[in-house]
C-alpha cells in the first residue's frame, strides 16, 4: 500500500503537469481543501470533486511542484513501509487518511477565512512520522548533517531526528506559503492513533508437551 500511495500521488503530479496554467489553478480549486469552506461548510465556487469534507482526500494527492512531492514520497518510503508492516495494510490505510485528515483540520481551523487551497500529503506523512517515533523510537537513522566542509552523514536516533523535525515546524515562515500546522496536527495525530491501531493480542502461552517419564532400567547389584 505504501507503493501504491506513491504512485497515486506522482500519477496524480503528472496529470497536474499535462494541464496548462488555467487548468492547473481549477484542479487546486477544486481540488484543494480550502480553510473557508471547511470551517463554514459551505462550498464556494468552483464546485469541488468530491462534496465537503471531500476536498481533503482529493488534496492528498496534489502538490505544488517536484520539490514538495520528492519530499513527502521519499519521508513516505523511508517511514511508511515499517508502520504498514507493523499495522497491516488496512490499518495503515485507515491511519494514513485519518492523520492526514486531522493534518488538515488543523491547518483549515488555524487559518479559518483563508480561501487559498491547501494541497500535499503534508499532513499524513507527518502523521506516518509521528507514528514512527511511537513505535520505532530508538531506530537509527542515516542523516545528512549540513556541516561546510566537513559534510557528516552520521546515524540519528529516530526520537532526535523526529523531535526535531516536529519543534522546526514552529519556526517555519507564515509567509512561506508553508501549512505548518497541518504538519503539527497530523504528528499529533500519528503520536495518539497508533497507540490505538498498533495494539495486539498477547499471544497464548504454548502448551507444554506431554512427557512420558521412564524410569532408567534397575541393574542389579552383586557383591
Amino acid at each position: 500500500m505504501t507503493l501504491l500511495l506513491i504512485a497515486a500521488n506522482v500519477v496524480a503530479f503528472l496529470f497536474e503537469l499535462s494541464l496548462d496554467a488555467r487548468g492547473q489553478r481549477l484542479l487546486l480549486l477544486r481540488g484543494g481543501a480550502i480553510p473557508y469552506e471547511i470551517a463554514n461548510w459551505i462550498d464556494i465556487a468552483p464546485a469541488n470533486f468530491l462534496p465537503l469534507p471531500g476536498s481533503i482526500f482529493t488534496s492528498m494527492f496534489l502538490h505544488g511542484g517536484w520539490m514538495h512531492l520528492i519530499g513527502n514520497m521519499w519521508f513516505l518510503w523511508i517511514f511508511g513501509d515499517n508502520i504498514e508492516e507493523h499495522l497491516g495494510t488496512v490499518r495503515f490505510v485507515i491511519f494514513y487518511l485519518v492523520v492526514g485528515i486531522a493534518g488538515a483540520l488543523a491547518q483549515a481551523f488555524s487559518l479559518p477565512s483563508s480561501t487559498l487551497p491547501m494541497i500535499g500529503a503534508s499532513g499524513a506523512i507527518a502523521g506516518v512520522l509521528g507514528g514512527y517515533l511511537m513505535l520505532f523510537p530508538r531506530a537509527k537513522i542515516v542523516t545528512f548533517i549540513p556541516i561546510p566542509l566537513l559534510w557528516p552523514v552520521i546515524d540519528v536516533p529516530a526520537w532526535v531526528f523526529l523531535g526535531l523535525w516536529f519543534f522546526g515546524q514552529f519556526f517555519i515562515s507564515s509567509g512561506s506559503n508553508v501549512a505548518w500546522m497541518a504538519h503539527v496536527g497530523g504528528f499529533l495525530a500519528g503520536l495518539g492513533l497508533i497507540r490505538l491501531l498498533a495494539k495486539t493480542r498477547p499471544q497464548a502461552p504454548t502448551a507444554a508437551p506431554d512427557v512420558e517419564y521412564l524410569p532408567p532400567p534397575r541393574r542389579d547389584q552383586s557383591w
